[in-house]
């Protein structure tokens, strides 16, 4: 089992991603070829992201649902030294947040994940934790910071993360679970916040919103691809690494800095919509670990990668 940060790199040939589609998916699988690496992009059957995917030599689409997972290996047939378990079922609905079987069976998958790693031979693990582990907490969030879930999937999610990294250590695999802020960029889920904000302005909507008086933490998905890359590369053996930008803004600046893009005219609903009873009111990431240990810095600012995600909505909004 490799240990330590810097000082052992981890040869990458071949890796298998799971929840290939998503806007962390998406840019991880883009680093990774770039880096010469083959990858095994994991996605539902059928699904109708699969389009999203970039068309990219190296890079092969297994589909197979979750509840499959275990048996990758006769899909792929091939030795992989890496496995970036990013895969949750049921994350397109805040309801799914509190469906306790669902959040239960996503960690079943998780170790079924560890299994299929181990099958295919992987030297290395690394997981898609959350901040919805910490629960809620004023304070800079690091990998010590107290964790009070108050959510089935922040209770599901460190429970994973534990358990994956028993199982991972089980068969001699390096384990590391990257606890995720707020990603933004291409494939982003229609849901999410910026997505949301993006398609209202495009259409012209009037996006009603609550005070955004939050204080917090976004992330470009290639910044964030970035660092998944170098945990597998050099990343600590059961390390938990905050994921975010380690910069904080009022929430409301970062709409702003949208609206700026679109429409700096637009009318926002501020305040239209209520606090949530359980709202995160400040989310920020210490990266000074992960940093330490793999060199990562974040180099994209939110003014330059929320271009990116504009553009790419346009284009599936079919606008110029």
């Amino acid at each position: 089992m490799k240990k330590g940060g810097n000082s052992n790199m981890q040869e990458m040939k071949r890796v298998v991603v799971t929840g290939a589609t998503g806007a962390l998916g998406t840019a991880l699988i883009r680093n990774l070829i770039a880096q010469g690496i083959e990858v095994y992009a994991v996605c539902r059957p059928k699904s109708p992201r699969i389009d999203n995917l970039p068309q990219l030599s190296g890079m092969y689409i297994v589909e197979r649902n979750l509840a499959d997972i275990a048996h990758l290996s006769n899909d792929i047939g091939k030795p992989c030294e890496g496995f970036y378990h990013l895969a949750w079922a049921g994350t397109g609905s805040r309801a799914n947040r509190f469906a306790l079987p669902l959040q239960v069976q996503n960690i079943g998958y998780a170790l079924d994940a560890v299994e299929a790693a181990h099958s295919l031979g992987a030297e290395f693990f690394v997981g898609a934790g959350s901040q919805a582990e910490y629960g809620l907490h004023d304070e800079i969030l690091t990998p010590e910071t107290a964790t009070h879930p108050i959510s089935g999937y922040g209770i599901a999610k460190l429970a994973a993360g534990d358990m994956t990294r028993l199982a991972a250590h089980s068969h001699g695999m390096r384990h590391i679970w990257p606890r995720i802020l707020s990603i933004y960029g291409e494939n982003d889920g229609e849901n999410t916040l910026i997505s949301f904000v993006i398609r209202s302005l495009l259409m012209r909507k009037r996006p009603q919103l609550t005070a955004g008086e939050q204080i917090w933490d976004y992330l470009s998905a290639k910044d964030a691809a970035e660092a998944l890359y170098r945990m597998g590369m050099c990343g600590r053996d059961g390390a938990v690494y905050p994921l975010g930008s380690g910069k904080t803004r009022c929430l409301r600046e970062f709409i702003q800095v949208i609206c700026n893009k679109i429409d700096p005219d637009t009318e926002i609903g501020w305040g239209e919509r209520s606090y949530l009873k359980d709202q995160v009111m400040h989310l920020e990431a210490d990266i000074s670990q992960l940093t330490e240990d793999t060199g990562w810095m974040p180099r994209i600012e939110f003014e330059e990668g929320i271009e990116e995600a504009i553009e790419n909505i346009k284009r599936k909004l079919k606008m110029k």
